[in-house]
């Protein structure tokens, strides 16, 4: 009696391996992308985080009754065991701040107001926000697109 083998021939198992390989070559570029899709996330998160930090601070300064920036002079509101710097009631653009008052030491950075990840490419100029702290008692601090609008896009910071 003659046994029957089966399995698959040489050129079916090329023809499977060309198969694979032309999916790879349009599927690898879409996959190679994820950074800058995780690096806005990860910015808008932080964005969200010193936008609540903000109000949280202002609240507290309310709430306490901190005469903080009079004359321009700041102060400063314990909250959660830190130290947060205020002035005119809301926290000041700089790590003891908004930074320190969103949680965000060590994976973020302040210059200038622009709050960016630490890590992020050079090329990257519009990945991130400005904080800009209240210029006075009466004008609230504001958050603004380093360019075009919020939520920071992922275009933003390739």
């Amino acid at each position: 009696m003659k046994k029957q083998q089966s399995g698959f021939t040489m050129i079916e198992l090329i023809m499977v391996i060309v198969i694979l390989g032309i999916l790879a070559a349009f599927a690898l570029p879409r996959f190679a992308d994820f950074g800058s899709d995780a690096r806005a996330a990860s910015i808008n998160g932080a964005l969200g985080a010193a936008k609540s930090a903000s109000a949280i601070v202002h609240s507290a300064v309310l709430a306490k009754g901190v005469t903080a920036g009079t004359g321009g002079a700041s102060d400063y509101v314990t909250l959660e065991g830190k130290n947060i710097t205020v002035a005119h009631g809301y926290p000041t653009a700089d790590n003891a701040g908004i930074i320190a008052a969103a949680g965000l030491e060590g994976d973020f950075t302040i210059s200038s107001g622009k709050v960016t990840q630490n890590g992020t490419p050079a090329s990257a100029t519009n990945c991130g926000f400005v904080y800009t702290a209240a210029a006075d008692a009466d004008t609230p601090a504001t958050f603004t697109a380093v360019s075009g609008t919020l939520p920071v896009k992922a275009d933003d910071c390739k």
